[in-house]
């Protein structure tokens, strides 16, 4: 499956259009901004967990990047509340679940080579003095930040 693969080519994604797609998991759907692949596919997507849904462990061979933006996403290792940015680097694993139900963003098989930091912020600790983004991670090759676009802010092209 290809969605949105050209990278030389900007795409704005009005994700709220976007029809959600059931998961191998039940209760667990997704709206597909970018993928490249299968099941297992270097992917972007908006990701929607049912109260009391869980994903079946499982290890991310090129890592993960999430957004919580709604609810609380959950894995053995902690609650996340909505604003909680965190990076899972490849070879780790988790059993995500959520009590309540939450969306989260989701980015797979996006890290570099050698990249291996593995970050946990939760709203409370985002960057402070930036009214209109929040840097979220900097190594120096890699800049992941939530900006907060204008109404009328000129499109990308």
């Amino acid at each position: 499956m290809r969605i949105n693969d050209d990278l030389t080519v900007p795409v704005i994604v009005q994700a709220s259009e976007l029809r959600w797609v059931a998961s191998p998991a039940a209760g667990v759907d997704r709206r597909m901004l970018f993928r490249i692949g299968g099941e297992v596919a270097r992917a972007t997507s908006i990701v929607r967990y049912a109260p009391r849904s869980a994903f079946p462990r499982h290890t991310h061979g090129g890592g993960e990047e999430i957004v919580v933006l709604e609810g609380v996403f959950q894995d053995e290792h902690g609650d996340y509340p909505a604003g909680t940015y965190f990076r899972n680097p490849p070879g780790t694993s988790h059993v995500p679940s959520s009590a309540e139900g939450c969306t989260i963003f989701v980015r797979l098989w996006q890290f570099r080579d050698g990249d291996r930091a593995q970050i946990v912020r939760r709203p409370a600790e985002q960057a402070s003095g930036a009214a209109e983004a929040i840097e979220l991670f900097d190594d120096g090759f890699e800049n992941v930040r939530i900006e907060k676009m204008a109404p009328a802010a000129p499109s990308l092209s």
